[in-house]
């Protein structure tokens, strides 16, 4: 079975004069059988940086930067593509700390393939002679779907705290089941993800939440989730989350505990509201024990999510969309808003909308895992159309009326925002008033009202 390798490589591990190898990812995927258009082009082997510069240079790579002492080369080629060398080496950790504290230089490709992570990812092609190297086994893990360590797992997770996270993901992204002495290496090692810096832990866990979009895998953030559970890193990354594990619901709505709705929640969100669906219901733990019950836990969950965003150091774009829906996740609910106060709504959050019901959807597909619309997603649908076809403005710049033609009615500049938003309220019951004469008579009633006198 031969490996994809760009032609440009191939001059490269020609013009090297030593074996060159791929690693990791791309040839665990190749191996597993995913698709990978794009894969991450990592190489490595036992001649020195020197040589691999003055190869690189012969074959019309471009050199991004050198670090000496790792024996790391990134380089890109003409076409854009990333390619990340390392020369063969051990590596030794003080436990807590994420880079290694000592690094020693080796021929030997086991040595090598020993300071990785898992098995899976210590398999090697090597470019010139066209066969794969397997020093520990990986290739039998790829085909058992298995991440199983390079060492004993309590050693390779106390090295390094990331690796907790990366579990999770490449459990998420490829499918593959930790054995149990790798969980357990995870969750005895689990506090070390308290010294990954956050903006590290919300990569690892945004990768998490969109592993499905690595290889087409609907279950991977679930099964990623459970991972993250299992091993005890998720009490420690997201303890308002985690504490809705056994918490239990009421069965005529729910099949399942907080926790694992949660999860659920997140299996049938569309990606763009993974986040909002993470954390959703992370009130729900809170209200139940200051008040044992999970009244307002939507709004008390929109004020922890947002201190738990700010602690990944999230992007604040994401922030605002994922507070906004955990707030308005339970609008509804119940389906005993009245018309005019859904229509009201929908304006207000119209930015949000389709996001807001892709939610409640997801929920509600969580509950006991009905995949038909849900209740409040209809009767919203139904009203929006309703809205369209009446042709309500949702916003001031769709009214028939703008700030110029206040103004020419005496409005003064200063008024003329307050006057569009009373004028955009008087359309959405009714979208018959947006017409340019019902409007000019309104603002004017409305100004002279508010005008003093």
């Amino acid at each position: 079975m031969k490996f994809p390798v760009p032609e440009n490589l191939t001059a490269l591990a020609a013009a090297l004069g030593k074996p060159l190898y791929v690693v990791g990812g791309s040839v665990r995927d190749f191996l597993a059988g995913f698709p990978s258009p794009h894969p991450d082009w990592d190489i490595c082997s036992p001649a020195r940086e020197e040589e691999v510069l003055a190869a690189a240079e012969q074959c019309g790579f471009s050199v991004k930067s050198v670090y000496r002492r790792t024996g790391t080369v990134k380089m890109k080629d003409g076409r854009g593509s990333d390619y990340e060398f390392t020369r063969f080496r051990s590596d030794r950790y003080v436990r807590g700390e994420h880079t290694p504290r000592d690094i020693e230089f080796t021929e030997d490709i086991e040595t090598d393939a020993r300071r990785r992570d898992f098995c899976a990812n210590a398999v090697y092609y090597e470019i010139n002679a066209q066969t794969f190297c397997d020093p520990l086994g990986g290739i039998a893990d790829i085909e058992n779907k298995i991440l199983r360590t390079v060492a004993p797992a309590k050693k390779v997770f106390g090295e390094d705290g990331l690796r907790l996270l990366r579990l999770a993901r490449l459990a998420a992204q490829t499918g593959f089941a930790p054995d149990e002495e790798c969980l357990a290496g995870a969750y005895a090692n689990r506090a070390l993800i308290r010294d990954i810096v956050p903006q590290r832990i919300f990569t690892e866990l945004d990768l998490l939440l969109h592993a499905d979009e690595k290889h087409g895998c609907a279950e991977a953030p679930y099964h990623g989730l459970h991972v993250l559970k299992t091993s005890g890193v998720l009490d420690e990354i997201l303890p308002e989350l985690a504490s809705g594990d056994g918490m239990k619901q009421r069965a005529d709505f729910h099949d399942c505990d907080v926790l694992e709705h949660t999860f659920r929640c997140v299996r049938y969100a569309p990606p763009e509201i993974r986040f909002a669906a993470l954390l959703h219901d992370v009130g729900k733990p809170f209200c139940h024990l200051r008040d044992g019950n999970f009244y307002a836990h939507a709004e008390e969950g929109a004020r922890i999510a947002e201190e738990i965003m700010a602690r990944l150091s999230a992007p604040k774009k994401l922030t605002e969309e994922t507070v906004t829906l955990v707030r308005l996740h339970m609008r509804d609910f119940n389906l005993a808003m009245r018309e005019n106060k859904v229509r009201a709504e929908i304006v207000k959050y119209r930015p949000f909308l389709e996001n807001l019901l892709a939610l409640k959807q997801a929920d509600y597909s969580a509950c006991k895992g009905d995949l038909s619309p849900a209740p409040a997603v209809l009767k919203w649908n139904a009203v929006l159309e309703t809205m369209i076809r009446e042709g309500v403005p949702f916003t001031v710049r769709e009214l028939a009326v703008n700030g110029k033609d206040l103004q020419a009615l005496g409005v003064a500049p200063e008024d003329t925002g307050t006057v569009l938003q009373r004028l955009l309220g008087e359309c959405i019951p009714d979208g018959s008033r947006n017409a340019r004469e019902f409007l000019l008579a309104r603002a004017e009633k409305i100004y002279l009202r508010r005008k003093p006198q």
